[in-house]
């Protein structure tokens, strides 16, 4: 059986709120005493439960979450979650604060992680850039013994201590396969059919992991259909609207478009104000206000949706493991993928 704090205090001939100031390191306690409890609990081989230790001790932990501030629905709930943790703060025993960073910008991000090692937080969460510098600043968070969550986006080959957010390749591959089934009709069969992909960057992983998965599943299973060059929109409105409203005026023959980033108000307006003889079948990421409607409006047919809230919750709950050396329960921190259709909307 495992030592207990009454095997502790029994052996040691003193009380039981000995042993607790003791073990939480509190005053009132003799140092002759508090040598004689220390030297028990290390005789019996006493782990401590340091998250009931934090608990006794008010311990606060403070995180840091590292986001990219601009006019994108998801990452603007994405800042709505943080807020609603800070909100709780007082309830959770946490201290959070959030950098905001230019979107997809390495330099940026490198130096707001830099700046986050010499104020030494708890933990740091952010939204990553696979970049070899980016890489080497989150290695040296972690040579400070500082957790490391991703949001979002990997950087699986870092020294992270866990990743937030959905399985990209498999959300790609389902887009990929829902794209084919939307565009599967006898009366075309047969005939070429030119899809675009819009992206916000390939610099970020979860970009790059859906078109990874979406390609594959077009490339092997849907023959007729053609992906066109990558297009990037910087995960924002108006440059995605100029970006696909040019591409529907050189294909207006194009049939589908999958929107793997943000920036998916710009493609709305742009699908609803084109002159093109049919509409285009439109895949998009996130269920936010303007694809919610566009859903309901006929002008996106698909939706597929990650949690915000969970992942945000995920981090919280990871970096206090890894503050107190507990582990983290796999299942509890998976991020499943929804697939929205008008008729299933909550």
């Amino acid at each position: 059986m495992k030592p207990t704090v009454h095997d502790i205090a029994k052996i040691a001939g003193v009380s039981l709120a000995t042993v607790d100031r003791v073990l939480n390191d509190r005053p009132g306690v003799r140092a002759v005493t508090r040598s004689k409890v220390e030297e028990v609990i290390a005789s019996l081989g006493y782990v401590r439960d340091l998250a009931a230790a934090n608990l006794a001790k008010g311990r606060t932990y403070s995180f840091t979450f590292i986001l990219p501030a601009n006019d994108n629905s998801f990452m603007i709930g994405l800042h709505e979650e943080v807020r609603g943790a800070i909100a709780r703060s007082s309830a959770e025993r946490t201290d959070i604060r959030i950098v905001d960073v230019p979107p997809f910008d390495p330099e940026a991000l490198v130096a707001a992680l830099d700046k986050v090692l010499a104020e030494k937080p708890a933990g740091v969460a952010f939204v990553a850039i696979d970049a070899p510098d980016v890489r080497a600043a989150a290695g040296r968070l972690r040579e400070a013994g500082i957790p490391i969550v991703t949001l979002v986006s990997d950087l699986p080959d870092s020294p992270r201590d866990h990743y937030a957010g959905i399985d990209n390749i498999a959300a790609g591959r389902t887009a990929g396969s829902l794209m084919g089934r939307f565009l599967s009709d006898p009366l075309t069969g047969g005939h070429v059919r030119y899809v675009t992909v819009l992206a916000g960057s390939m610099l970020v992983r979860d970009h790059r992991e859906r078109l990874e998965g979406f390609s594959t599943v077009i490339q092997d299973n849907y023959p007729d259909i053609r992906i066109l060059p990558v297009l990037e929109g910087r995960d924002d409105p108006a440059l995605a609207e100029t970006t696909i409203s040019d591409a529907l005026r050189r294909h207006p023959d194009m049939a589908g478009i999958y929107s793997l980033g943000a920036g998916n108000r710009g493609l709305i307006r742009a699908v609803q104000k084109a002159a093109t003889p049919r509409r285009p079948v439109v895949i998009a990421h996130e269920l936010t206000a303007s694809t919610r409607a566009a859903l309901m409006d006929g002008v996106i047919d698909a939706v597929l949706n990650q949690d915000a809230g969970h992942e945000v919750r995920s981090a919280i709950r990871v970096l206090k493991a890894k503050a107190d050396g507990l582990p983290v329960i796999a299942a509890q921190e998976r991020i499943r993928i929804d697939i929205f259709l008008k008729d299933n909307l909550p």
